[in-house]
């Protein structure tokens, strides 16, 4: 273990020189559509950016799901413009199949809300406006400055919340911590309260702080993810956890707050795709293990293959993202929106 620190540590200082340029590159380019030297483009409507300054999940897709949820209940039926893992997302003439966060938050939206996938979401935007969108969400937008928004979420995780303190490739930071500057509000994920964070916060932005945790709100049977696990069954079975996702720590974390009784685990890379002989594999480890059941995220459910015959069951969480005061936060992202569009004169 001290090998592999020291070798991280050594890689780490090699990489910072790089680390700094890139940097540097981020804050040129914030100023270059602050001054107008870049152009940013209007949508013909109200647009909300959820992001976060780091690779890896912080729990933008609850976020956004939270959003679409809150205008649809206001009779809105909201857009979401979203890049797609790979620009994947409505399945293509490539034969791919769709982005794991898309295909989630389809499902769970149910027409609730339209979609816009791919690199240009200017240009999807537009096509959703004649189609009369109105409120975008903006997915993964804080970096995207292509595109102008009214109001600017930008998401911490409480855990890890500026990605080992580097800029990439030295660390996980996409721009540096100044680049919260920009934000209209923060939402800090994973705990209800992180006063030494809100300090660090609050040298780069006076914008409101808000808290928010995942909530588990069931754990469903694989693939059809419609028969429910009951609480009785759930705390007496034994389960093997895996998952593909940007912060695997967060969802073992999540399983052990939940009580789940985990007696093994294995982490992929995000958005992996899983093959029918790596089922086999963690369903071997499973049997050694003595559990029930397999356990994943309800995003790994839309990479698991179709044409596996499964030995153990394998249970998906379905969460939702608990804001420590949701209507407070809600005025917030009002009068973030009101400070941004042009009053009309009656």
């Amino acid at each position: 273990m001290n090998r592999y620190v020291a070798r991280y540590a050594i890689a780490r200082s090699l990489l910072q020189p790089l680390g700094l340029l890139y940097g540097t590159v981020m804050r040129l380019r914030t100023a270059f559509y602050e001054y107008g030297l870049l152009r940013s483009r209007r949508l013909p409507g109200t647009v909300i950016s959820v992001g976060n300054l780091t690779v890896g999940g912080t729990g933008k897709t609850p976020m956004v799901l939270w959003i679409a949820e809150r205008l649809a209940a206001e009779g809105h039926r909201p857009a979401i413009l979203t890049r797609g893992y790979r620009g994947l997302g409505q399945g293509g003439a490539s034969g791919e199949a769709p982005s794991d966060e898309v295909a989630l938050l389809r499902q769970r939206l149910d027409g609730r809300a339209q979609f816009g996938v791919g690199k240009d979401r200017y240009k999807n935007g537009l096509a959703l406006a004649k189609d009369g969108a109105e409120w975008f969400i903006l997915d993964d937008g804080f970096q995207h400055l292509e595109l102008q928004r009214d109001a600017n979420i930008v998401l911490l995780d409480a855990t890890d919340p500026f990605g080992g303190g580097g800029v990439l490739p030295a660390g996980r930071l996409r721009e540096p911590r100044s680049g919260l500057a920009r934000a209209d509000i923060v939402i800090i994920t994973r705990t209800n309260h992180a006063p030494a964070l809100e300090t660090v916060i609050r040298r780069f932005t006076r914008a409101p702080i808000f808290y928010a945790q995942t909530r588990l709100d069931g754990v469903l049977r694989v693939p059809l993810t419609t028969e429910a696990l009951p609480e009785s069954e759930r705390r007496r079975y034994k389960f093997f956890a895996f998952c593909g996702i940007g912060n695997p720590v967060a969802f073992y974390d999540d399983l052990k707050s939940w009580a789940f009784s985990v007696v093994g685990q294995r982490a992929f890379s995000d958005h992996h795709r899983y093959s029918v002989a790596e089922i086999r594999e963690l369903e071997a480890a499973a049997t050694a293990a003595g559990v029930n059941a397999l356990i994943c995220t309800e995003k790994d459910v839309f990479n698991l293959p179709t044409s596996v015959a499964r030995k153990l069951p394998i249970y998906a969480c379905r969460i939702r993202l608990a804001l420590n005061d949701e209507n407070a936060f809600w005025t917030a992202v009002r009068a973030a929106v009101g400070r941004s569009q042009p009053v009309t004169q009656a």
